[in-house]
């Protein structure tokens, strides 16, 4: 009897500590010290292509035979609504579409302009009537940065000089004269170039040493017009862990030629059968969340081969597509890619973010697809109504961290869903000296216990908002708009330079501390 009354006391005590080991906090280190990468604004960029109800329906109604308010045919309501973001960048023409855009046909007199076929999305017809200078005029209203996608895949060298002059050129010129005739006196001074967009599939199904030697070819004619106007160009990266293509851009092409390389990741876990974007079951969600994670590992083993040609750091890595993509929602007409944004949207948005924070040394410019009606939007529109998604909420709750000094951050001991790491964090501190800690649950059943050391920071108080709801698959709709929206968040406890956290499951959260 004493021997198993001992025996069971010594399991109750083994027990007792397992459970004590399934307890432990998940513990953050913020190295405030080792502090030395500034989170480029840029990485919070935005996406606009000529995709099914992105451009028209969406961003633009046209300023003639609509009732909806609109300055030069854009609506008023989604203006502000970016505005609200602080959008640094907006990407244009494409995407697919641009390598068979051809900047020419949308300048002008409208009623002059030659209709185009959309070959890549819907084969619908368009008539070029949001053009260039309603663009670029939308971004100067934004106070944004255009970044303009050129044709590489069916234009010509050319056509991309005349547009760099059309847009940039101040002084006597052919393409600048006949910008002024089409009423715009001044430059726009468009800083962002791509040359071509996915070489690798829709934009020509090129090697890399192929669109390498093109790419030269191409920017060697893309010099800026001064020193204080030069162009930035953008040269067709990688797909998700296509190592060879980077790795053959840097080595190959002269990085005078060269300010910036592109990557493309979509978490798409099937392409042939990607999930609905409501309706899904917790198995979908595990899938898409594993994809999105891959981002992690594709920044940086991309990082690493451009540290390698490129120890300096001149060539930036932009990521100027990203974002989940699941199956158009049937009832939309025209709705090509158009899709609900839920709280596995919100889940995904944020450890992206995080990720591109966590690696500001290389990532200096990030676009999420895309803006309006399409893929992982920000707004969607229905006639006159517009609503904001979830993803719009992370992006607003994520701005605090542009041109923030970036805190690197190390989690120890982090929770694991199906072997996937549960917790995810960035943190900054803003020219301010306010510091802000953004966190992402990715466990659908769990609320998580997270320890952050804040002594360092010398942080006294604390406040936060967190962006949830009750299930995975909840989301805005035109007549319940505001189910998903932030709310205060008071799940912390700060004592003696320790801050408590319980984080709830599937579940972003933004802490500032001053």
């Amino acid at each position: 009897m004493k021997f198993k009354t001992i025996t069971s006391a010594l399991m109750l005590l083994l027990a007792f500590h397992i459970g004590q080991a399934q307890q432990t906090n998940v513990v953050i280190s913020i190295n405030a010290e080792q502090a030395k990468d500034t989170i480029s604004k840029h990485i919070y960029g935005h996406f606009a292509e000529h995709l099914g109800r992105c451009i028209y329906e969406g961003i633009y109604v046209g300023e003639e035979n609509t009732t909806i308010p609109n300055t030069e045919g854009v609506r008023n309501d989604i203006i502000e609504a970016l505005k609200e973001l602080n959008i640094p960048n907006l990407r244009w023409p494409g995407g697919c579409f641009a390598d068979t855009y051809h900047w020419k046909d949308g300048v002008g007199p409208k009623e002059d302009r030659p209709t185009i076929v959309n070959r890549w999305w819907g084969g619908v017809t368009e008539d070029n009537s949001f053009g260039t200078h309603n663009f670029l005029n939308l971004c100067e209203t934004l106070e944004t940065e255009p970044y303009l996608s050129a044709n590489v895949g069916s234009g010509t060298v050319q056509e991309l000089i005349d547009w760099v002059q059309y847009t940039n050129h101040d002084k006597v010129s052919p393409m600048a004269d006949w910008r002024r005739e089409n009423g715009r006196e001044e430059p726009w001074n468009v800083k962002y170039w791509g040359v071509g967009n996915e070489a690798w599939g829709c934009g020509g199904n090129m090697t890399a040493e192929y669109y390498a030697d093109l790419y030269r070819k191409y920017a060697t004619f893309m010099a800026g017009w001064s020193g204080d106007n030069k162009v930035f160009r953008i040269a067709s990266g990688a797909s998700g862990g296509d190592y060879h293509w980077t790795e053959t851009l840097m080595k190959n092409v002269p990085h005078k030629l060269m300010e910036a390389v592109a990557l493309h990741h979509y978490s798409v876990f099937d392409w042939s059968d990607k999930g609905p974007s409501a309706t899904f079951d917790e198995e979908i969600y595990y899938k898409t969340i594993k994809e999105a994670l891959k981002m992690e590992e594709f920044v940086t083993k991309h990082s690493e081969i451009m540290d390698k040609y490129d120890p300096d750091n001149k060539v930036a890595l932009f990521v100027d597509e990203w974002g989940g993509w699941y199956d158009t929602e049937p009832e939309i007409a025209n709705g090509v890619l158009y899709q609900q944004s839920t709280i596995r949207d919100v889940v995904l948005a944020g450890l992206t973010l995080n990720t591109f924070n966590n690696h500001a040394r290389r990532v200096k410019m990030a676009n999420l697809a895309q803006v309006v009606n399409v893929l992982q939007a920000v707004i969607l529109t229905d006639k006159e109504k517009m609503i904001l998604t979830p993803t719009y909420h992370v992006m607003n709750m994520y701005k605090v961290h542009q041109d923030a000094l970036l805190l690197p951050t190390e989690i120890t001991n982090n929770s694991l869903y199906n072997e996937l790491p549960a917790i995810s964090v960035s943190a900054s501190k803003d020219a301010n000296g306010v510091n802000h800690i953004s966190l992402v649950n990715i466990d659908p059943k769990k609320e998580i216990s997270i320890e952050i050391s804040v002594a360092d920071l010398g942080i006294k108080n604390v406040s936060g908002a967190v962006l949830t709801s009750n299930k995975l698959q909840d989301h805005n709709t035109f007549e319940n708009p505001d189910k998903v929206k932030p709310a205060d968040f008071k799940g912390f406890k700060l004592k003696k330079g320790m801050l408590t956290v319980k984080l709830p499951p599937y579940s972003l959260v933004v802490l500032e501390g001053k």
